[in-house]
């Protein structure tokens, strides 16, 4: 049997000859300094339309991201070497024969520039993403960190998404639950129009959308509103959902046209708020608005009003068919959200997010679905 006093003295107080030291911290700031330094990067990416650089490490990128890892070291891989050579690769390496170092090929991965002790500076073309949702990327592969905002956190979700960062995707995804509230609600709609055509995005739209449904009065009352696209705005305006009395949509369509007219000089007013009266269920705002406040303006047909008008005397005595411009009202509309986008353009860039209302009514039953159809997928990342 063993007793502690039977143990050597140096067995009772043996204690570990090392430990560990982290300075996370300090490595982020390092690591954010290095890839704000152009000297210290061996890759520049043009961003967007405005073609803004971002300079970043090809190895940090290479090792974080097997998308990026791809993108820049396979036109060096051995197999790629034994490929015949292409019409295209002959005319890639007469231009990088040429006098034009600096000329850019998109998704080329051709070197730009040489660097010391034989480096290589590529210069890439980004048009995917916007360039402040590009730039936070980088960061967060060169340091781990990055600060999640609105503005660009459908961007940067589906550029994690794209470049294979899971954990940056989720953790954006989660900030989404927290942030859609009436003060982002505008903005984050915005920034699904330009990224409308990825997966992620679609399912981020709709939660804002029910958002929207909700809190209706407030978002229609929003200065931001009139930033959004018309087509944005008819979506919204055309909800069944919409729990908005019918004047505060008048005066949304109303504001948001004298803002487009006020950018447009050329556009006629009365033209611009035809857009939106079909969405308006005149009928149910109260007689003394409609002759005080909407009938001055002059911007509404006045055989809209009249019949609105006497539909709230009686009824019985108008066509319900006749109580909106352009839309029957004898029941709810069938409608989508749908994704636009030229076949033209792979990466599906001109997508939009835009509403279709059917002006046919269906014999046999009201429809009344609301549905995002994807016609355009994007850009398939490589494996």
């Amino acid at each position: 049997m063993f007793s502690e006093a039977a143990l050597p003295a140096e067995a009772l107080c043996e204690e570990p000859d090392f430990t560990t030291f982290e300075n996370r911290s300090g490595l982020t700031e390092d690591m954010k300094f290095l890839a704000s330094m152009p000297e210290l990067c061996d890759v520049t990416f043009l961003v967007g339309d405005t073609r803004e650089p971002v300079c970043a490490v090809k190895a940090v990128l290479a090792a974080r991201s097997r998308v990026f890892h791809k993108l820049l070291y396979a036109a060096y891989s051995p197999q790629k070497k034994k490929e015949a050579t292409t019409r295209e690769n002959k005319i890639k390496m007469f231009l990088k024969r040429s006098s034009e170092p600096l000329l850019n090929l998109q998704g080329s991965g051709q070197p730009s520039r040489p660097g010391p002790q034989g480096n290589v500076h590529q210069t890439l073309i980004i048009e995917e993403f916007e360039p402040d949702v590009f730039r936070q990327l980088i960061e967060y592969i060169h340091t781990g960190c990055v600060t999640l905002q609105p503005r660009t956190l459908l961007g940067l979700m589906n550029a994690a998404d794209y470049y294979g960062l899971d954990e940056l995707r989720r953790a954006c995804s989660g900030f989404v639950q927290c942030c859609i509230n009436v003060d982002t609600v505008c903005a984050l709609l915005a920034s699904a129009e330009r990224y409308i055509q990825y997966k992620c995005t679609k399912s981020m739209v709709q939660k804002v959308l029910e958002f929207v449904d909700e809190h209706g009065n407030e978002v229609l009352n929003l200065g931001s509103f009139t930033l959004l696209p018309q087509h944005v705005v008819r979506l919204i305006m055309a909800r069944e959902e919409l729990k908005a009395d019918e004047f505060t949509k008048f005066q949304a369509g109303l504001m948001w046209s004298k803002k487009h007219c006020d950018n447009h000089s050329n556009i006629d007013l009365k033209e611009t708020i035809g857009n939106f009266l079909e969405y308006i269920h005149f009928y149910k705002i109260p007689a003394n608005i409609l002759m005080k406040e909407v009938h001055p303006l002059g911007l509404v047909p006045y055989h809209i009003i009249m019949n609105a008008l006497a539909y709230q005397a009686d009824p019985g005595s108008v066509d319900p068919n006749k109580l909106s411009p352009n839309r029957p009202r004898g029941g709810h509309q069938g409608r989508s959200m749908s994704v636009q986008s030229s076949s033209l353009d792979p990466l599906g860039s001109n997508g939009t997010l835009s509403s279709s209302a059917s002006s046919e009514m269906d014999s046999g039953r009201h429809s009344s679905e609301g549905a995002i159809d994807g016609r355009a997928s994007p850009k398939e990342k490589d494996s």
